[in-house]
């Protein structure tokens, strides 16, 4: 488990990058229990995670800068076959993959949406889903980087004009 310290930032699976502002005492159903309180970056929603339940929820630490050229270089890939499969199965398959909270499936999902939509118009879900991922791609590459997310959205459209 790792241990997060006030002032952390962290990524929570779905929501994106947060701060530990907290660490909490609750007494909840007669039980004592060690809070994380997680203050999502991206629109101040505030989620208390139990310290025993980090590993289950996904909670874990911003990628590191090394690891972001992993991510660009899953972006690049282009040679990649986008299944036929309909549009519900394909988006379990993105959903599941966004839930798992790695920021490499989460490029997987956004760069296998853009190869689609090199090919025919994305449906709302699917605009929506490859918005999802971006966002989350962006704010975390920004947070791990330590520079503003213009630049990083900048250098994901590069990867995508390529």
């Amino acid at each position: 488990m790792k241990v997060f310290k006030i002032g952390d930032k962290a990524v929570y699976p779905v929501h994106g990058v947060g701060v530990i502002e907290s660490i909490e005492n609750r007494e909840i159903s007669g039980d004592e229990q060690i809070f994380f309180i997680l203050r999502i970056l991206d629109n101040g929603m505030t989620i208390m995670i139990p310290t025993d339940n980090v590993d289950s929820v996904g909670l874990r630490e911003v990628v590191n800068r090394r690891e972001v050229s992993k991510v660009y270089n899953i972006l690049k890939k282009r040679d990649i076959v986008v299944d036929n499969q309909t549009w519900n199965r394909r988006q379990r398959e993105y959903t599941e993959k966004i839930k798992s909270g790695s920021i490499f499936e989460i490029a997987e999902v956004l760069r296998d949406l853009f190869v689609l939509k090199v090919d025919k118009d994305l449906s709302f879900g699917e605009r929506r889903m490859m918005d999802t991922a971006h966002n989350l791609l962006i704010k975390e590459i920004s947070v791990a980087k330590a520079v503003p997310e213009t630049k990083v959205k900048e250098e994901v459209r590069k990867i995508f004009e390529a």
